[in-house]
């Protein structure tokens, strides 16, 4: 079977706030939007967040735990886009846990949880290639 994930969705409590941050932090534009989601299409998948009363009557599954353990990331073609980006989205609703550094392993990064606090890692990676549609290979 193809590897793939074709949607991603985030539980919100507030559209409108979800919006602000995606909007207006990484500047993205939801390609579809309702009075209880919005979509946006990324390179290969759509992200959705989606109010979590929505969500747990439609999978009838109430009282769905948030955030989850894990952790979304964005990759960056340079280092010094990491904080910039951080600060943006803090400056949009989000909350800076770590600013940008340097992990043991290499690179730079940073964590920002959105409003909803779910983690977005902010990342740059010199062995990981970035294409011009913003795919991202996994390199060592």
């Amino acid at each position: 079977m193809q590897p793939q994930i074709s949607v991603i969705t985030l539980g919100i409590q507030d559209l409108r706030r979800s919006k602000a941050f995606y909007g207006d932090g990484f500047g993205w534009r939801p390609v579809f939007e309702n009075d209880e989601i919005a979509f946006y299409q990324m390179n290969g998948f759509v992200l959705g967040t989606w109010l979590q009363a929505a969500m747990e009557t439609d999978s009838q599954r109430p009282g769905l735990l948030r955030p989850g353990a894990f952790t979304l990331a964005h990759n960056v073609p340079s280092q010094a886009e990491v904080q910039p980006l951080l600060d943006r989205l803090a400056d949009a609703g989000g909350t800076i846990l770590r600013r940008g550094d340097a992990p043991p392993h290499g690179g730079f990064r940073g964590y920002v949880a959105d409003p909803d606090d779910h983690l977005w890692e902010i990342a740059w990676n010199p062995a990981w290639a970035i294409d011009g549609q913003g795919l991202v290979t996994f390199g060592l």
